[in-house]
């Protein structure tokens, strides 16, 4: 079966086409598995003075000015997007922004026979619709009501700069004291410019101003205290002010006023994530094209990319250099960091010109692609058969042949994680250093690792595996956890320094977070598991809007509205924006997600990636 082709589609140029479904494993919230499809990456996508440290109207005329160039025409191929719904169909619904990607969608099983295996009702959900029993879907569902309120509230939240949306407060919670959520932070815009691309019709101007504000504010003389950071570090927070002398003013936040002082290290990788995506969306390759914006690129993989002492691939992190931003142990080698330095990576190759004077750079970044693909997927994987070896483990191994090559003594294998790992699944770990290996779940870091296709498929598929296995423990009632477990104890004590935010069960310690749904619910569409995301989307909009939007909550399932959690913030809201879009049109997957990279060598494992040999 094939879909029609899109007449004038600014989407994507690339060809979805069907996979093959993952084996059978055993499925909590959806027992039947579901045909996805993959994304074939587009090979071809290819000096300002610094600025002061407050960024003017006059600053920014400059940046205002330059062309955009017209997409040309390209089409879309659908073979399959979903070939079987066993559980409830989901249709792909025509917008300005895929011009008419679908004009008609049929429901037909791997076989070809239609709606055979189609149980129960579609969901209430914005752009789902019912069958008439013949294939065609012609009796729309309503939109659910929490839609419309979460685009309401995300467009209040928008923040402005001499009249331009420039980004989105973090939270607009006027019962609280305003401190820094009334600034736009670089890492919490993401889900808010998703959704600003993904909406119908698109909002892609706010994206492409808030990418040129903070190109500018990177340029800026960043000192904390009498040190001065790389020119390369981007800031983690803005905010707008009026003075009487000048309309509006940017002052950026470079960790200068951040607890711990820490700048954040993931800011920069962001953006050219963002970055990427927003040429794939709109076409615009002239912004990515754009002296200043290539410079700037370059800036954030020179810091990344210079030569240190490290013998590992794997960027040196401190604690609270990401959305982990507080004290919690995750100081050395980040499985968050690592995730979006590799996204990060991969994004810029395309986007970098591929002319004479990047030549070296684009051979350090292929380079370090291949090196950190290998780091990762060898060292940070574990599954069932892999922990059995680790617990086997011998110390004290001098040789080049050595099994330990960390030195990581069995008893460090913390009593929770016999018990958490299932027979068929896996994860990467939060971290891997020298005799230290944190065996800690981290959801982001495993999600950007789907999404980025550092996890190779077998992985992604046994990391799905694990949160359906565990998620009772994982999501709750609230999607989704952002580590597990909780430090309680004498380990939190020394982990955290008595951290009275991140106690037991709250805020980064075990804490649930609804933004973290977009992550979810992306991997899930990759790794072909739609009812997984359903599921988790409707445990949201149980009580989301009806708790007021919060940051976080608490507690082992995440009953409980987080008890330092501002309302209405706005990343949660975004979220699920981006949630909701990506289940009514999988094809919105495309702006965050990027395909298997062939030239990348698989690593010789000792074992099996997800257990699939187990019954």
């Amino acid at each position: 079966m094939a879909f029609p082709q899109a007449e004038n589609t600014d989407l994507v140029p690339e060809t979805i086409s069907e996979i093959p479904p993952p084996s059978e494993k055993p499925h909590l919230p959806s027992p039947k598995r579901h045909v996805g499809f993959t994304i074939d990456e587009d090979l071809d996508e290819s000096d300002s003075n610094r600025s002061p440290a407050i960024i003017s109207d006059e600053t920014t005329a400059s940046t205002e000015n330059a062309d955009v160039r017209v997409p040309e025409k390209s089409t879309s191929t659908f073979e399959s997007v979903f070939s079987e719904m066993t559980l409830r169909p989901v249709s792909i619904r025509p917008s300005p922004s895929a011009a008419n990607l679908l004009s008609s969608y049929e429901m037909n099983g791997s076989t070809g026979n239609s709606n055979s295996d189609i149980k129960g009702d579609t969901p209430k959900s914005g752009g789902a619709v019912k069958s008439n029993g013949n294939g065609n879907h012609q009796q729309p569902v309503a939109e659910h009501p929490m839609v419309a309120d979460a685009w309401d509230l995300l467009k209040k939240s928008i923040v402005y700069f001499n009249n331009d949306a420039v980004g989105t407060v973090a939270a607009s919670d006027t019962s609280s004291e305003a401190l820094n959520y009334n600034q736009v932070f670089v890492r919490d815009f993401i889900p808010s410019a998703l959704a600003c691309l993904m909406k119908e019709p698109p909002e892609a101007g706010i994206v492409k101003n808030f990418l040129l504000k903070t190109l500018l504010l990177q340029s800026c003389e960043k000192r904390i205290d009498n040190f001065t950071l790389g020119k390369g570090v981007m800031p983690a927070s803005f905010k707008v002010q009026t003075t009487d002398h000048v309309k509006d003013i940017l002052v950026a936040d470079y960790g200068c006023t951040a607890i711990g002082r820490v700048a954040p290290m993931d800011s920069g990788f962001w953006w050219i994530i963002l970055l990427k995506s927003y040429v794939k969306h709109t076409g615009d390759h002239s912004l990515a094209d754009r002296p200043d914006v290539q410079k700037g690129m370059k800036l954030i993989l020179d810091l990344c990319l210079s030569d240190g002492f490290d013998t590992f691939p794997s960027l040196l992190c401190a604690d609270a250099c990401c959305m982990i931003d507080r004290r919690m142990g995750i100081y050395g080698y980040p499985i968050e960091i690592q995730a979006l330095y590799f996204f990060a990576l991969r994004c810029a190759k395309h986007m970098l010109k591929d002319v004479c004077e990047n030549k070296e750079l684009l051979d350090k970044i292929n380079a370090k692609i291949k090196a950190l693909s290998y780091h990762i997927r060898t060292y940070y994987w574990l599954d069932h058969t892999q922990l059995n070896n680790i617990y086997r483990y011998k110390t004290e191994e001098y040789s080049h042949t050595a099994l330990n090559k960390f030195n990581v003594s069995p008893e460090s294998i913390p009593d929770w994680l016999f018990e958490f790992m299932p027979l068929k699944g896996g994860y990467f770990v939060g971290n891997v250093s020298p005799a230290r290996m944190d065996f800690r779940w981290f959801l982001l870091g495993n999600c950007i690792a789907i999404l980025s296709s550092l996890a190779t498929p077998e992985q992604a598929s046994a990391i799905m595996d694990l949160i359906e296995a565990r998620w009772n423990e994982l999501v709750g009632e609230m999607p989704m956890k952002i580590s597990y477990p909780a430090l309680d104890g004498n380990d939190w004590n020394i982990v955290t320094g008595f951290d009275s935010k991140n106690t037991q069960w709250s805020y980064h310690n075990g804490g649930s977070w609804p933004v973290l749904l977009w992550l979810l619910v992306s991997a899930c569409i990759k790794t072909a598991r739609p009812q997984m995301a359903r599921n988790a989307i409707e445990l949201v909009e149980k009580r989301l809007s009806r708790d007021g939007w919060p940051e976080y909550y608490d507690g082992k399932t995440g009953r409980y509205i987080g008890k330092q959690a501002r309302k209405f913030q706005t990343w949660s809201i975004a979220g699920y924006l981006v949630a909701k879009k990506m289940i009514e049109n999988p094809a919105n997957l495309l702006l965050v997600s990027l395909e298997e990279d062939k030239t990348i060598s698989k690593p010789r494992l000792t074992r099996s990636a997800s257990c699939s040999s187990l019954p």
